[in-house]
């Protein structure tokens, strides 16, 4: 999953960069309003924290535009200001969920996968397809109480087709919301990490739209 991760404290965002990273999330950083506002309109991420306070441009300025150009990705929040008035302004204004700062990056992790679960439709952990079952808190995959053994990598594709059932997803995608833009890797990377999924949970699970991408089936 990408995030784009939207605060202008150095500190605060590099511990949050690397909690979420250890968490199998892809983490992009900013810190200037204007270009958040622009990344956010032009780019596709899962999801945002976006802090109020930022240089050039607020956060809730910022949210308002995106809302207004239908920019849909989930918001969380991430402020100081802890006035119950700031709190259903933002909520009113679009954001899915609130975090006051200081705050414990076990809450934040568990805030961010809430809204990625219920933006894709559900309800609550662990996620559930062909018989496996997809704990995202541990980052663990097992199918009759049976651990199924995947490297960090697999797990993130295997992740991010299971929250997007019933959608192609191609490879152009997968790349660009499991790698970062600096890591080394192979053209055919994304096929190799697909060959070896089906290896490990089988064919019938994984599918192919030739031409277009991979899918997990909707009442999978």
């Amino acid at each position: 999953m990408r995030i784009l991760l939207a605060e202008d404290d150095r500190q605060l965002a590099e511990l949050v960069r690397t909690s979420l990273s250890a968490a199998a999330f892809l983490v992009d950083v900013e810190r200037d309003g204007e270009v958040i506002l622009y990344r956010g309109e032009t780019e596709d991420f899962d999801a945002v924290l976006l802090d109020l306070g930022l240089p050039s441009l607020d956060g809730l300025t910022i949210l308002k535009r995106w809302r207004k150009a239908q920019r849909m990705m989930p918001v969380l929040i991430l402020t100081a200001r802890d006035q119950w008035e700031e709190r259903v302004e933002a909520i009113e204004a679009g954001a899915d969920d609130y975090l006051v700062k200081p705050f414990r990056m076990e809450e934040l992790v568990a805030r961010l996968r809430a809204v990625l679960r219920r933006a894709n439709g559900f309800a609550a952990a662990p996620i559930r397809f062909n018989g496996y079952v997809l704990d995202t808190r541990l980052m663990r995959l097992s199918r009759d109480g049976i651990p199924v053994e995947l490297t960090p990598q697999e797990y993130k594709v295997l992740a991010y087709l299971a929250f997007h059932r019933g959608q192609v997803v191609s490879q152009l995608r997968l790349t660009e919301h499991i790698y970062a833009q600096d890591f080394e890797r192979n053209s055919n990377s994304i096929e190799v990490l697909i060959a070896r999924l089906r290896r490990r949970v089988g064919s019938e699970v994984i599918k192919t739209r030739r031409g277009f991408g991979y899918y997990i089936e909707q009442d999978a």
